[in-house]
Formats: structure tokens, C-alpha cells, sequence
């Protein structure tokens, strides 16, 4: 057992909303495929008080992965953070160490790249990639797919000072920030990630065809009605194939289970599992 107890050991996820979330699934199946006992809820917190609500929950238990909209917040709240967690500014995993302080890890990133990779056969060293926008979902994978070799990555944002920041904080030729209005001028990628909020909120996404070959991946980062919009879009337009985030969703919990438990489960019986869930 975890951190040398017989009881089993407590997680959660907050988020706010967090009813609709898979994470208790996945730990619930990751623990049973590696004979670990693990207890793991989903919490509501709003933001006004999320951080009495972690403090309370991690007093007694190992950690909390965390999803919007708190993810900067855990950053805040943690005592000390990962290298990925401070780049993006951003944290979704929360670990309460032996001597009680709060440890914060950004696992987003790394498990988008696994999932593009292994799972959907989309190679990105020396590729083209496109990202539509520059808040948290974005800051959380642009480093991660910059360090996988991507060639050009080109941040578009409704808001123009919001991408160049992120261009700028990225801090290299490869990345570079473009007006949205521009997006019909910029011609074709390999991928296209969208990262902006509209799909969960239900706001309409217009994007000109012209930014889709027939090699191109179009990747959604949220999975289920939200990513709907975006993924008619890709395949109208002729992508090659139009990808959810569930499987980023599946690879980040997966990294979050390595970190509290030490073994990294396999990801593939489980994302089968929770595809034929959402089907």
C-alpha cells in the first residue's frame, strides 16, 4: 500500500464542475489493475473555496489531481513544483509529502504528447502544428510539444496579447503568435490542437478549412459534447483523423498514479474501457 498504510489510501479530483468527470473510473481501474486499494471521489469547489477544501482533504490523504477552472490555483498553493508545473504555470496534480508539504506536478503535456504518439500514430518531430489558443489548457502542453520536436509551433488566440505572451514565455523561434484573423493566411499543418474554451461553453467555432491537409491531425484537448464542435469542424475540412482528448485525458491520469503509487499502469485496456463508456 501507498506510503506504508493498511487502510486504502485517499485521492480525489476538484474541479468546478466536477460531476461529469472520468478520473474516479480510471484510478478505480488503475488500481485494480496494479493490487493497489485506493479510494478516489470527485469534489466540487467552487473557487472562493478551494483552497480550505484541498487543505482539509490533503490533511488526511496522499493527493488530488485538479481540473478547471483550479489548476493555477493549485499551482499557487503548492510548496514546491515540478519543472512542468512552473513553465506552465499550472498544476493538476497535488501530493502531500511525508513532512506535510504540498507538491505540485503538470502531467498534461506529457500525456498529449504520449497520447499523439503511441495511441494516434501522429509524429511531431520536425512537424507543423497549429495551437488555437493561449490560457491554461494551452500553456499546459505548448512545452511539452515544442520538446517532441515540433518544428513551428504557431499560437493563435482570440485575444493577440495573450498568445504573444505565450510565444514570448516559450522563449524560442520555433513558437510564434498570430492574430485569429489571420488564421485563413497561414496555410496548411500536420496538427491542429484546440485549447480554447468555446466547445465547453458552447460558443460557436468558425475556422477556415484552409488550415487542414489530408495529413492533418485535428486534436481536441476536452473529450465528450465539448470537443464535438471542433471535431466536425477537422473532419469536414479533410483531416486525416479527428481526435478527442480522451486519451490525453487517460495518459495524464496514468502519470498521476505513477507519481503517488510508483508503477505506471498500462493505458490502453483502460482508454478502451472509457471509450466504450462515453459511446
Amino acid at each position: 500500500m501507498p506510503h506504508g498504510t493498511a487502510l486504502p489510501a485517499r485521492y480525489a479530483v476538484f474541479g468546478h464542475p466536477i460531476a461529469h468527470s472520468l478520473s474516479p473510473t480510471i484510478h478505480r481501474l488503475f488500481g485494480e489493475q496494479c493490487g493497489i486499494a485506493l479510494e478516489y471521489v470527485a469534489i466540487d469547489a467552487v473557487p472562493e473555496s478551494f483552497a480550505d477544501a484541498v487543505h482539509r482533504f490533503l490533511a488526511a490523504a496522499h493527493g488530488a489531481n485538479v481540473t478547471l477552472p483550479h489548476k493555477a490555483a493549485a499551482f499557487a498553493l503548492a510548496d514546491e513544483r515540478s519543472a512542468a508545473a512552473t513553465r506552465a504555470g499550472s498544476a493538476n496534480v497535488l501530493t502531500r509529502r511525508a513532512d506535510g508539504r504540498l507538491a505540485a506536478h503538470n502531467t498534461d503535456g506529457a500525456g498529449l504528447v504520449r497520447d499523439l504518439v503511441e495511441r494516434q500514430q501522429c509524429a511531431l518531430q520536425g512537424r507543423r502544428v497549429l495551437l488555437l489558443g493561449a490560457g491554461g489548457a494551452a500553456r499546459g502542453v505548448a512545452w511539452d510539444l515544442l520538446d517532441a520536436g515540433v518544428e513551428e509551433l504557431t499560437i493563435a488566440n482570440r485575444t493577440a496579447d495573450t498568445a504573444a505572451a505565450l510565444a514570448g514565455a516559450l522563449g524560442v523561434t520555433r513558437a510564434r503568435a498570430r492574430y485569429w484573423q489571420d488564421l485563413a493566411e497561414l496555410g496548411s499543418f500536420d496538427l491542429v490542437v484546440h485549447a480554447t474554451s468555446a466547445g465547453v461553453l458552447g460558443q460557436p467555432l468558425q475556422l477556415p478549412g484552409t488550415l487542414v491537409n489530408p495529413q492533418t491531425v485535428g486534436y481536441d484537448l476536452s473529450y465528450g459534447g465539448g470537443a464535438q464542435s471542433f471535431l466536425r469542424w477537422a473532419r469536414e475540412a479533410g483531416a486525416r483523423a479527428a481526435c478527442d482528448g480522451l486519451g490525453m485525458l487517460v495518459e495524464q491520469a496514468a502519470d498521476a498514479f505513477a507519481l503517488w503509487h510508483g508503477p505506471r499502469p498500462l493505458t490502453d485496456p483502460v482508454y478502451a474501457t472509457m471509450r466504450a463508456a462515453l459511446a
